[in-house]
């Protein structure tokens, strides 16, 4: 799997643009009216005030509370890194904050405290505890978090949990679970050694054991050694509750025989010759981050027996506690859980492993560019599958329930899997998907507008992202120059830069474009002139002849200027099958729109053809095609022969009986609101759509402009379709962002 490279300068210009951070606290409640504002503050608010001073339980009727998490941390172990301070571990912990809205729609708000004294952070937590409906304590040191959370979880009644220690267990025990079944050993027979005893350590062990894992059977290690009954160097009471009786003192000589080995410490921490000694079908979860204490390769290479598990989600079986902590706090936020229990972590646990020996769905397979099928390889569920969200949250809140921590149990458990569902967050999804579907393409990626350091900036970002090749049009000096101004200098050695100058296939391209364009008034100068000197059509006659596998243009010039100097070597026009799809991404909804740049003023045949391509674009996101035919008049009413043509191109593809779902014409709300869709009992859409095909080229760029200035909605787009090559045209105003989703959407073939 190819590696991504993050350069500083990219990590740094994803902190602060657009705006610094990553998240914003966005009102839910109208906000517009004096009334609104009376409502909200004073005079209404002081009826839900008195109603929680009544009835305390309430406040998680009234409030926030039961949809909010705390991520605390004073930043005395941040990520690796080490003790940097409260103020430096805000990235981290705005990261985790996004990670639990993004992943379970959970809402969360970082706190950092600048403090390294237990107590302090124990009486400072305790009294935001009424704000909040669980606390996440993040990067703090050993053993201070140890007392923390313990102290935290004896004064609070709301879920406390250090996912640096039982985020990493719970995950570490489903792998564990599913690579002890593959090699046919039972977890009570099994010799486990740990090595790293922080906080993860021995928060894994202690879960394992939970699990059925023997004392006797559980070997410890630290950077001294075993850890044994007697010694009595750097040790402290949570290393000596796991204490062995044993004669061992040294990592190696644990490892003899050992069937299990659980990795939480250093890089190269576990040799060739350790794994080697190893009992048969040996499990190494070498977690250590960003390095593994030994690599899948290197285990491999002396037991090609071994089931390996990383850190790392360039490998196989990646522990990654984004599989655990957003749904563990999910569950517990639904019941309105007075704890985090053992029980409930089993259960998390319990349900990973079960869903990793499910048939995968498709669409996560095609996210991740492979088949993936239980076995050596897939123990663990990948961390961007679609049914996590309502398969983990319910066996959660159930052990809840079970053992008596929940508030307020949920009576239907169907209901409340069909609610989670609701709250997946499709776009997501379908990015990462054509993300891993273009890095496992690896296509060379044509930039044609080298000048711009926009395009610039996203064809380095295309390269180190190891999406594939990433080659730009335009003279090697000026590209240094304008990557030096932006902090990227050392990255003209990583691009492929092309221009008419360096080519030997210039004489080609001509000979190509004359016998194209000589019957259209273009004499042999004309040539020389479009082929060696427009950027443009210098990098289609590139892709043209195969010198390139995709193409990305038009941030410089206007899209229709770009697609007439595309035709000048492709058969990119409305009477050729092309047509333009812009992708509408909003609060979690996923709105396909077309035709936004080929055809002017479509028929209903236009149309018809229009509504094809969305479609297998659509499909190609991983949506189920509804394909609604728009107008200002719904089925008829009011008559106007510019909405009756929406109504005759539904005619047109019931004889051409395509495999979609289509109907029209309709408004807007009518296709796109379940509500307003009922009032039509015959409609045949299943549910509202998401491919809008709109009656002029005019209505669709208001549409797009409209929703991206005053909702800020996410534009992708207008993908071109029905061209024999991956052509992409981004609009003027692009980011280096929407460039990059371009090339991915060239790179996967998506038009």
């Amino acid at each position: 799997m190819t590696k991504m490279t993050i350069t500083p300068e990219e990590a740094l210009a994803y902190h602060l643009e657009p705006k610094p951070g990553k998240y914003e606290v966005v009102p839910t409640t109208p906000m517009a009216t004096q009334r609104d504002l009376s409502l909200a503050y004073s005079p209404g608010v002081a009826v839900p005030v008195q109603a929680i001073a009544d009835q305390p339980e309430t406040i998680y009727d009234y409030t926030i509370k039961g949809n909010m998490v705390a991520v605390i941390s004073n930043g005395t172990a941040i990520l690796g890194m080490g003790n940097l301070g409260a103020a430096a571990a805000k990235p981290v912990m705005e990261g985790k904050a996004v990670l639990f809205k993004r992943f379970a729609d959970v809402n969360a708000i970082d706190i950092e405290l600048d403090t390294e004294d237990p107590e302090e952070i124990i009486n400072a937590v305790r009294l935001m505890g009424t704000a909040f409906g669980g606390i996440n304590l993040e990067d703090i040191k050993a053993p201070e978090c140890f007392i923390i959370e313990q102290r935290l979880k004896e004064i609070m009644d709301i879920p406390v949990f250090h996912d640096d220690q039982h985020g990493t267990a719970v995950i570490c025990a489903a792998g564990l679970i599913n690579a002890l079944e593959i090699s046919g050993k039972k977890i009570g027979d099994c010799r486990i050694v740990l090595n790293g005893a922080g906080a993860a350590g021995i928060a894994c062990l202690e879960l394992i054991k939970r699990l059925g894992a023997q004392h006797d059977n559980c070997i410890m290690c630290d950077t001294k050694g075993v850890i044994y009954q007697g010694r009595t160097e750097g040790m402290n009471q949570w290393k000596s509750a796991h204490a062995a009786n044993t004669p061992l003192r040294t990592l190696e000589e644990a490892m003899a025989g050992a069937d299990v080995f659980l990795g939480v410490s250093a890089k190269g921490a576990l040799t060739q010759d350790m794994v080697k000694s190893m009992a048969d079908n040996p499990v190494i979860f070498a977690m250590a981050n960003p390095d593994p204490e030994i690599t899948p390769e290197d285990a491999h290479a002396v037991r090609p027996d071994a089931i390996v598990a990383t850190g790392r989600s360039d490998y196989p079986n990646q522990v990654n506690n984004v599989l655990g902590f957003p749904y563990l706090f999910r569950g517990a936020l639904d019941i309105h859980a007075r704890a985090i229990n053992d029980e409930m972590k089993i259960a998390c646990a319990m349900a990973l492993a079960k869903l990793a020996r499910e048939d995968v769905p498709d669409e996560v397979a095609m996210a991740y560019g492979r088949k993936l099928s239980f076995g050596r390889d897939y123990i663990i569920p990948t961390p961007f599958d679609p049914r996590l969200i309502y398969v983990i949250p319910p066996a959660v809140a159930r052990a809840g329930m079970d053992t008596g921590v929940a508030r307020r149990p949920i009576i239907d458990l169907k209901a409340y899997e069909l609610s989670l569902k609701s709250r997946m967050d499709p776009t997501a999804s379908i990015l990462q998907g054509i993300h891993t579907r273009a890095k496992a393409a690896q296509a060379r990626m044509i930039f044609a507008e080298g000048d711009d350091p926009r395009v610039l900036r996203a064809a380095v970002a295309y390269q180190r992202a190891g999406l594939g090749r990433a080659m730009v049009v335009g003279r090697e000096s000026d590209v240094r120059e304008k990557l030096e101004a932006v902090g990227l200098g050392d990255a003209v050695r990583e691009l492929e830069v092309v221009n008419a100058a360096n080519t030997r296939h210039l004489e080609a391209y001509q000979d190509f474009l004359y016998k194209r364009l000589q019957r259209s008034g273009f004499d042999k100068l004309d040539i020389h002139r479009q082929a060696a000197r427009d950027r443009h059509v210098f990098s289609a006659l590139m892709l043209a002849h195969g010198h390139g596998d995709g193409l990305v243009t038009g941030a410089t010039r206007k899209s229709a200027h770009v697609l007439q100097l595309l035709n000048q070597v492709f058969d990119a026009k409305a009477e050729d099958g092309a047509v333009g799809v812009t992708v509408l991404l909003h609060k979690g909804r996923i709105v396909l729109l077309a035709d936004t740049l080929v055809h002017e003023w479509p028929d209903e045949n236009d149309l018809a053809v229009i509504a094809i391509k969305a479609a297998g674009v659509a499909r190609n996101l991983g949506l189920d095609p509804r394909v609604a035919f728009v107008s200002f008049s719904t089925f008829g009413y009011p008559v106007s022969e510019r909405a009756t043509k929406m109504g005759r191109a539904t005619k047109v593809l019931d004889n051409m009986k395509v495999d979609f779902e289509y109907e029209g014409e309709m408004t807007v709300d009518v296709a796109l609101n379940r509500e307003s869709m009922a009032q039509y009992p015959f409609c045949r859409l299943t549910g509202p759509a998401n491919v809008l095909v709109v009656p002029a080229r005019h209505s669709a760029s208001i549409s797009v402009k409209l929703l991206q200035e005053m909702a800020g909605a996410t534009v992708i787009g207008p993908i071109l379709t029905g061209v024999k090559k991956p052509i992409q045209i981004c609009s003027t105003n692009s980011t280096v962002n929407d460039i990059l989703n371009m090339a991915v959407m060239a790179a996967c073939k998506v038009g």
